[in-house]
């Protein structure tokens, strides 16, 4: 059984105790356009209490995850529903967060207070859909459109700016005029927004199939949160293998690059330092010696800022310094390449150089795709024959050495030493010949 199913089942159970439920809000917008969903809402007439107590009398597992606003964490049949009471936002005070919240009686009032008409839509099997606002028609034309006044909404809680655009980026629809002027109109109220929702809508939105549009459409939107990318919008590259400015050849490689999130932050931030690092010879063409050091050490401080893991950070943070470094075509500097930054950065490295190459002219990088892709394929073979590029293959280890007599830190300079050996080979990785060479 579907989620959908489970969910329209958890449903008929409150009804069956006189209180009206809905499917509601993305779930049903995802539902009529045939997409996945795994994060299904149910609104519902029983307040909290009401709601609770049915779920006992059913012997229903449920977490009070929001209580103050209605919301219960409903656990069926192997899957999570929140449930919120019909309500109503107060006042917004802080552009982010309504001061209190009223219950009401009608889904009507509810569908009200949301962001957009395709997610101000409800579905009940009894009732069919309750679409007030237009959201059906808008999924058909692909319309993100706010529910009544746009400017009202965008005040009301500014993450929504964000939403919008990661809209238009996901699900590859257009903003409607009057909700896209209030975005720009509004834009200053993103500095509101804590970092981390900043960083999760930011996340999605490069994720998007759609991403090179919403960014550059909406690119001085993005630079309220990321102030540092402004100067990439004006800066040409006047050279033979660009076609695009900095900023459009940016939006490029994040749509080229592969779809993971690391991997789309190294692109957006990339080439964040060139606008520093240009320089214009007499011929009138532009260089920008040393601007991926320079757009390693900008990226650096927006990463701590947006809050990101540890993880998230080494990993982005490893390839944005070197991304534009020459790999070798021979076969022993591409192990010493891969010893520096290991299996998976060195493929990180592959996939934005990739990326970097499609997003400039490409009547001058056909040769240099196809090296790299030959140079992808040596890289390859070395992992799939199991080929040493690590101290932790060698078929020697540092209680080996220690026997012959080494101490401290000569036994890992000595691993070192015969690592460089195997590479460059000097010798064979097998026990005996390597404790003979270290000898």
């Amino acid at each position: 059984m579907n989620a959908y199913n489970t969910a329209n089942e958890l449903i008929r159970l409150i009804s069956k105790y006189g209180y009206e439920a809905y499917l509601v809000g993305g779930c049903v917008r995802d539902y009529i356009m045939g997409r996945e969903c795994d994060d299904i809402d149910i609104a519902c007439s029983a307040k909290p209490n009401q709601l609770e107590e049915i779920l006992d009398r059913l012997n229903i597992k449920y977490i009070e995850t929001g209580i103050k606003h209605g919301t219960v964490t409903v656990h069926y049949k192997e899957s999570c529903f929140e449930v919120t009471t019909f309500r109503t936002d107060g006042e917004y005070t802080d552009n982010r967060h309504p001061e209190k919240v009223s219950f009401v009686s009608s889904i009507e009032g509810d569908l009200a207070r949301r962001d957009f008409t395709v997610n101000a839509i409800a579905f009940n099997e009894d009732k069919g859909f309750v679409d007030l606002y237009g959201g059906r028609k808008d999924i058909e034309s692909k319309t993100i459109r706010a529910v009544g006044d746009a400017d009202k909404r965008f005040k009301e809680d500014a993450l929504r700016i964000m939403r919008a655009i990661r809209f238009q980026s996901v699900l590859g629809f257009d903003i409607e005029e009057d909700t896209k002027k209030a975005i720009f109109d509004n834009r200053d109220l993103l500095k509101n927004v804590s970092s981390e929702r900043i960083f999760v809508e930011l996340k999605k939105l490069l994720s998007g199939k759609n991403v090179f549009k919403a960014l550059v459409e909406y690119k001085e939107v993005i630079a309220v949160i990321l102030p540092e990318i402004t100067r990439t919008f004006d800066c040409p590259q006047n050279t033979r293998w660009h076609i695009y400015d900095v900023w459009t050849h940016t939006c490029k490689a994040v749509e080229m690059v592969k779809n993971e999130p690391e991997l789309r932050f190294v692109m957006l931030l990339h080439d964040i330092g060139k606008p520093f690092a240009r320089t214009t010879d007499c011929k009138g063409v532009d260089h920008f010696k040393g601007h991926q050091a320079i757009s390693g050490e900008m990226a650096e401080p927006i990463l701590k800022r947006l809050k990101v893991s540890n993880d998230f950070y080494n990993r982005v943070m490893t390839i944005i310094p070197i991304h534009d470094i020459h790999i070798s075509s021979d076969r022993r500097k591409i192990k010493k390449l891969l010893s520096m930054l290991g299996k998976d950065a060195f493929q990180d490295l592959i996939d934005v150089k990739r990326a970097d190459k499609l997003a400039q002219n490409p009547e001058m990088t056909g040769a240099e795709l196809e090296s790299l892709n030959k140079r992808e394929a040596v890289f390859n073979a070395i992992i799939a024959g199991g080929e040493a590029y690590s101290v932790s293959q060698l078929d020697i280890n540092g209680k080996d050495i220690s026997s012959l007599g080494f101490k401290g830190k000569e036994i890992g300079e000595a691993l070192n030493k015969l690592l460089d050996a195997v590479i460059d080979e000097k010798v064979e990785n097998k026990k005996e010949k390597l404790i003979e060479y270290i000898k």
